[in-house]
């Protein structure tokens, strides 16, 4: 893992486990959204994130904003904004109408406010996006790359090309988001990605990483005989 350069961020919004991420040396930076506080049964946004603030100070931590009114999204924008300089605000590429917020990604960014424009996919989102981010303004720009694989669509091209897209904008990094497994954090280290966006699930298997394959093939087959066992199979 010393040989990466792509920064790891965790994802989630189970407190323990993002103090614990936060910790470790390799992790660079958190971000969290809705349905992970949703799933975690955080029903006090204000309270959740300041609680996890007054520990995390020195890493970047992302937050979203939770309304589909574009007012409404730059008055919690700031109001999170406010809440620490290690605080980037999670901005939708679009609300639920699909009514883009390039606009107010402009205003916020020409504000100062550091963005993480989110749930992107299409490459044309990912230019009119870092079209409005103000050039002198740290922001992400998150490319859901894992959800562009569900579709069965390789998501490397993309990336690579978002890539070369970024570049116009010098403190603008991208996000390769919603990874499926281990390997996605290599293929966006070869590709020059800036950041990965990695879950609990996925980071529990980084001891595997160079694992002897005929020792992982031996466990498996070890794995399958002892729950046949333990099922009491009989013919």
């Amino acid at each position: 893992m010393e040989k990466l350069k792509i920064k790891i961020f965790a994802d989630g919004a189970d407190k323990p486990g993002m103090l614990k991420m936060y910790a470790m040396p390799y992790i660079r930076g958190l971000t969290t959204n809705p349905t992970l506080m949703k799933k975690a049964g955080i029903t006090d946004y204000k309270a959740f994130a300041k609680e996890v603030l007054a520990v995390i100070t020195d890493k970047p931590i992302s937050f979203e904003v939770f309304s589909d009114d574009f007012i409404e999204m730059e008055r919690q924008a700031l109001e999170i904004a406010s809440w620490g300089n290690n605080v980037y605000v999670k901005i939708p590429v679009t609300n639920t109408k699909r009514e883009p917020s390039y606009e107010l990604v402009r205003k916020l960014s020409g504000a100062g406010v550091k963005l993480n424009v989110t749930a992107m996919m299409p490459l044309e989102q990912v230019k009119s996006v870092v079209d409005a981010l103000d050039a002198s303004v740290p922001s992400y720009v998150s490319i859901f790359a894992g959800r562009i694989a569900d579709t069965g669509r390789d998501p490397v091209p993309l990336m690579t090309a978002a890539l070369e897209i970024v570049k116009r904008k010098p403190k603008t990094e991208l996000i390769w988001a919603s990874p499926r497994e281990l390997l996605n954090i290599f293929q966006a280290d070869q590709i020059g990605c800036h950041i990965i966006t990695v879950t609990n699930d996925i980071l529990k298997k980084l001891d595997l990483v160079g694992y002897d394959l005929d020792e992982y093939s031996l466990g498996t087959v070890k794995m399958f005989y002892n729950d046949a066992v333990a099922a009491g199979f009989r013919f």
